[in-house]
């Protein structure tokens, strides 16, 4: 549960009108009002006597018996929303929350007859605005301060309540969000996304393979970015702004974003801590460049946080680095698995507190983040068989740094570590199957065909890998299919195949057959929908053959009657009685 507070404002009846109207960015569904100052005040949506102007009125009243000067924005506006996985609260949930939110910011506590007048209205199903004028109705005006805080705590009340996500407080290691603007004005240009999340993955990139001032700014440039030092009359660089080329704003001068307002760790203080103490990066062959990083993360996850708080935070910065180092030069098979794991990871290699970036796990991963940093190209940077060891290394690192922040009881870095994991698994589980398929051999198929099911019962579960079996049934797809994220859900549906006595390869071809997959946009979740649905008819005929009254008539009647028959059969084969003499020699006349 998330409330933030806007600007103050000074157009009650405005603010009301835009709440209750059809919204300009969302649309607004049933506005209606939740709860008010006095349970008695009617709803403007459903009173046909209430209007919006009315309830404006009413509102701002105190305002003007205020002894003194009136306050020059004395509309107060709190939006409380709930994140989209959280349950649907009731019109009853939300009208506590807006009395609880009222009393937590002084506005009006509970019991005070002389507070503040108040409403909150709900057009969506995730979130409610309280509108409050800054006037009590004794002539003075509430004392607010701290007011964001106390709602925030508040709101951690709710969550454990209600039972919705747990959301933790600010520690100061959040990302830096695009804001609405931002994000409207990237829609309108037709951009991916906000400039703001350009430009941090862009700095973050180079300031972890970065090993010098130089260096960093020397790849900031080559990445397309704009940029700007700040030079002190000293001569030296005390920070520096980016922006991307084309980014103006209304008078048509470039936008800047200091790298502190990107993320709190891009600051060039914190920037330079990266290449403070130098890493001696070791001389090895190209071909053994991914084993030895592999060697060095396992080392340093053994190690991770073993020498105190301060090391432990130096640790997971180090750690989150080579993530993002790891998800550029990683087989273009799961590049996409590991950059969205960096992303995750990136709130995790923020540790709560100013710490100092030290210890040995931190040195072991600078070492290998240099180590893949320094050539992209030589050590074969599509190697999927290469790669796996690394990768798993990685998760083993990944899930050190999420212990670490559980044992210091950093709740947002310990999630994001095991976002961070999971996604790492996935590119694994990815990357395990294209090896598999590359060292794959089909065993040679029969001269005659053989039919789908019914003839040859399939291998042992587990004696071929199912990645095999999708290069062999559909080769023209199976690099799509092992790089999708649905391909867990379709390995787990081969197995299942396996298991019932069925050839995997052959039914995956039978599916595939029913229908072209060149247009469709995963393959791997159209075969999954396509190998369930034969799976459930299967067992459906199965079943129908099972308990069809035909199969048990045949079943039980022929078995009953086939003896009869076969004792019949000689006796139909006998002379009949009498038939001798009938039959004997002419009698002469």
């Amino acid at each position: 549960m998330m409330p933030k507070k806007a600007r103050d404002g000074d157009d009650t009846a405005g603010l009301l009108a835009y709440l209750y109207g059809p919204g300009k960015r969302d649309e607004h569904v049933d506005p209606h009002m939740v709860a008010a100052w006095d349970p008695f005040v009617d709803d403007p949506a459903r009173s046909p006597t209430m209007t919006i102007s009315d309830l404006a009125l009413m509102l701002d009243a105190p305002v003007y018996t205020l002894r003194g000067a009136k306050p020059l924005k004395h509309v107060y506006h709190v939006a409380v929303r709930n994140p989209p996985e959280d349950r649907i609260l009731s019109d009853e949930e939300w009208a506590r929350v807006a009395a609880e939110m009222m009393h937590a910011a002084g506005i009006a506590e509970h019991g005070d007859e002389q507070a503040c007048r108040w409403v909150a209205v709900r057009h969506a199903d995730d979130h409610i605005h309280i509108v409050a004028t800054r006037a009590r109705e004794d002539g003075r005006q509430p004392d607010i301060s701290w007011d964001v805080v106390k709602m925030q705590a508040r709101a951690r009340g709710f969550e454990i309540e209600f039972g919705l996500r747990q959301l933790t407080h600010g520690d100061g290691t959040a990302r830096k969000w695009a804001k609405t603007g931002e994000k409207e004005k990237a829609e309108r240009r037709g951009l991916g996304e906000p400039v703001r999340e350009t430009l941090q993955r862009a700095v973050r990139e180079a300031a972890a393979a970065a090993t010098s001032d130089a260096d960093f700014f020397t790849r900031l440039s080559s990445a397309g970015v704009r940029v700007k030092q700040r030079i002190a009359p000293d001569g030296n660089v005390t920070g520096y702004s980016v922006a991307m080329p084309g980014d103006r704003d209304g008078e048509q001068t470039p936008v800047w974003f200091p790298g502190a307002r990107l993320a709190p760790d891009l600051s060039l203080p914190r920037v330079r801590e990266r290449w403070n103490s130098p890493v001696e990066t070791p001389r090895v062959a190209p071909a053994e460049m991914w084993r030895v990083a592999e060697d060095k993360v396992r080392a340093a996850a053994a190690q991770l946080g073993a020498e105190g708080l301060h090391q432990g935070a130096g640790d997971v910065a180090a750690l989150g680095d080579l993530i993002v180092v790891a998800a550029i030069v990683s087989p273009r098979l799961v590049r996409n698995q590991i950059k969205d794991a960096a992303y995750e990871f990136e709130r995790a290699s923020r540790a709560p507190g100013d710490r100092a970036l030290e210890g040995q796990a931190r040195k072991l991963y600078r070492e290998s983040n240099q180590l893949l940093a320094q050539s992209t190209v030589a050590f074969g940077r599509n190697d999927t068989v290469a790669a796996l060891g690394f990768l798993l290394a990685l998760v083993q690192a990944v899930e050190a740094s999420r212990r670490w922040h559980d044992a210091q009881q950093h709740r947002a870095q310990a999630e994001a570590s095991g976002k961070a994991g999971r996604l790492l698994r996935e590119a694994v589980e990815v990357t395990a199957g294209a090896a598999a398929a590359r060292e794959y051999r089909p065993r040679p198929k029969r001269a005659s065909a053989r039919p789908v099911t019914g003839q040859r019962k399939a291998a042992a579960p587990g004696e071929r890998p199912m990645a095999g079996v999708v290069q062999e049934a559909v080769p023209e797809h199976a690099r799509a299919v092992l790089a999708d994220p649905a391909w867990p859900s379709l390995r787990a549906g081969l197995v299942e195949v396996e298991r019932a006595g069925e050839d995997p390869a052959d039914v995956l071809v039978m599916v595939a057959r029913r229908r072209e997959l060149s247009s469709a946009e995963s393959v791997a979740e159209v075969l999954t929908w396509r190998l369930d649905g034969w799976r459930k008819q299967r067992g459906a005929t199965a079943a129908a053959s099972a308990s069809s009254p035909s199969s048990t008539a045949r079943g039980g009647t022929e078995r009953s009657t086939a003896p009869t028959r076969k004792a019949a059969a000689p006796t139909a084969k006998r002379r009949p009685p009498g038939d001798e003499q009938r039959k004997g020699p002419k009698r002469t006349r």
